[in-house]
């Protein structure tokens, strides 16, 4: 039986870490906040309070077979010294959660081939593709929704919705965790995936829709936007993982 650790078992790495245990692995867990960890026990998930940035790390946490890193931090220096722990454990196999902000915005369709932008985000992709002491797969994510995080609420700015002749980029939770799950179950690594659903609506389309669920029934378009934009293709991910979408049509879920 692996062992799997997560690192932020937070709105994505909690379920997938849920999912997991229910697929018969050994589950890890790490959040920031005391009071989290007793939720994380109570379904099975081995708790641990881990700060990356922290002077010190327990080590037990990569006690494990596979790594998921799921946390936001973009700190390159603190990314370092995480990769110098995982060099001195027993962890072989790091899944590297990403994004696809890393591409620029092209007016184009954007496959992994594409070059990115020289951010932090893309320079610690670099530290974790480019070591020899472990195997790493990245996944860039599009956007995140699903459940708790609504569409409808992501445009905030006096609901005028940004660029609404440009295309949405988005993936369900439930496709996320199922996309990681098949990951580790085709044990594919050493890839870098695009992970997002592969329709594109317009963002003005799919933003009033969304926004008129949440009772926001007078957004505004920014006439006055670039309308600069990219669409991401999940044509890889779905070649090489043989992936059927639960959520493909995001103006029909």
């Amino acid at each position: 039986m692996q062992n799997i650790s997560i690192l932020g078992c937070g709105w994505l790495g909690f379920p997938l870490a849920e999912r997991l245990i229910k697929e018969s692995y050994n589950v890890k867990g790490s959040t920031t906040q005391t009071d989290k960890l007793p939720k994380l026990k109570l379904v099975g998930i081995r708790p641990y309070l881990i700060n990356i940035n922290a002077e010190s790390l327990n080590i037990e946490f990569l006690d494990s077979d596979i790594l998921i890193i799921l946390i936001t931090s973009k700190d390159i220096e603190a990314f370092k010294k995480l990769i110098n722990h995982i060099e001195a454990s027993s962890i072989k196999k790091v899944i590297f959660i990403s994004s696809t902000s890393v591409y620029p915005s092209t007016n184009t369709v954007v496959t992994e081939e594409n070059e990115t932008n020289n951010n932090p985000l893309a320079q610690i992709e670099t530290l974790f593709s480019k070591n020899t002491n472990f195997e790493t797969t990245i996944v860039r994510f599009g956007g995140l929704f699903g459940y708790t995080r609504k569409p409808g609420n992501f445009i905030r700015s006096h609901n005028t919705i940004p660029n609404p002749e440009g295309f949405v980029n988005l993936i369900h939770q439930d496709d996320c965790i199922r996309i990681l799950t098949s990951i580790i179950k085709q044990n594919i690594w050493n890839e870098t995936f695009n992970a997002c659903a592969h329709s594109h609506p317009k963002r003005s389309d799919f933003y009033i829709k969304e926004m008129a669920k949440v009772g926001r029934l007078h957004p505004i378009l920014d006439l006055k936007a670039s309308n600069d934009y990219k669409i991401i293709s999940p044509k890889k991910l779905i070649s090489t993982l043989n992936f059927t979408f639960k959520y493909p049509d995001l103006m029909d879920y």
